[in-house]
């Protein structure tokens, strides 16, 4: 059996796959398999990953879903995945060349029952780090950045670990719960061994859900309240709890939940930022006033 998963959820992204094909077919160590979840895709990844599982070049599972969004993916993957390691790469990302190598020789060199499993760095295109290396041979993803972290990075977590702790929930009519909740679960029980070395190019699309997170926010209030109880409950972080609260009242607002008080775990910090959710709120409308139906 392989020792790593590389999983990629897939919506209507059969133009930038190949990217990541050819970069996965070029790895230096061929330790690892791809389970790409289609999540409903209506465009050619289909057939375009059937080529690409009869070329038999690396290892490679497909899974064809209805459209439940990224959380949902990653739930399909985390149920199908059988190696030790898994890492998500997304379908506009791609791996550099030596990535699973570097993986596979930080894991056989760790003690690694210690550890939920690494954390190393993400770069742009043109090769520039984003954010800040690693200062310390260990850490939780959110003692990284309550300690001035920077920048996004990229998780290899053991399998088992990450099936330890619940799904991303799914809310009828809703796509989008953060990912980040699942891995404050992790943080509570388990540091990640440090990597300073680049796992994954990243190029954001126009069409990411960075670039869409006001309209999101009207969206999917569910997933976004789900975030904000989840991230109040566990956070380390006074000020992080506090801006969190502030969400959790806008998404209530959307909802018109006028019992929003009841289901907070910071009851004090929600009080006190009523007013400063409400602005949230008429913000959030003002910039999709012209976005949604």
């Amino acid at each position: 059996m392989k020792t790593l998963t590389v999983f990629t959820p897939a919506f209507n992204r059969a133009n930038l796959l190949p990217r990541l094909y050819n970069s996965l077919c070029n790895q230096t160590s061929l330790d690892f398999n791809w389970l790409i979840i289609d999540d409903g895709s209506t465009d050619a990844t289909k057939e375009v990953v059937q080529s690409w599982i009869k070329e038999n070049k690396i290892e490679i599972t497909y899974i064809h879903q209805q459209n439940q969004g990224m959380h949902g993916a990653h739930n399909s993957a985390y149920k199908n995945i059988k190696t030790v390691l898994n890492t998500c790469i997304d379908s506009d990302d791609f791996m550099p060349l030596n990535a699973v190598e570097l993986i596979i020789n930080k894991w056989k060199s760790i003690n690694q029952e210690k550890y939920a499993g690494i954390i190393g760095l993400d770069a742009l295109m043109n090769g520039e780090l984003l954010g800040t290396k690693f200062s310390n041979e260990q850490t939780t993803l959110e003692d990284f950045y309550l300690k001035g972290g920077k920048g996004d990075k990229k998780l290899v977590y053991r399998t088992e670990i990450i099936n330890k702790y619940p799904e991303y929930p799914i809310f009828e009519g809703e796509k989008y719960v953060g990912l980040g909740t699942k891995y404050l679960f992790v943080d509570k029980d388990y540091q990640l061994a440090t990597l300073n070395e680049v796992l994954v190019i990243v190029d954001y699309q126009s069409t990411g859900s960075s670039n869409t997170m006001f309209s999101q926010y009207l969206k999917y209030p569910h997933g976004f309240i789900y975030n904000r109880i989840t991230t109040m409950k566990y956070s380390k972080s006074i000020k992080r709890k506090f801006i969190e609260a502030i969400h959790y009242i806008s998404s209530c607002i959307i909802l018109k939940r006028i019992n929003f008080l009841k289901k907070s775990p910071e009851k004090l910090l929600t009080i006190l930022a009523i007013p400063f959710g409400i602005a949230l709120y008429i913000l959030i409308k003002y910039k999709t006033r012209n976005k949604l139906a």
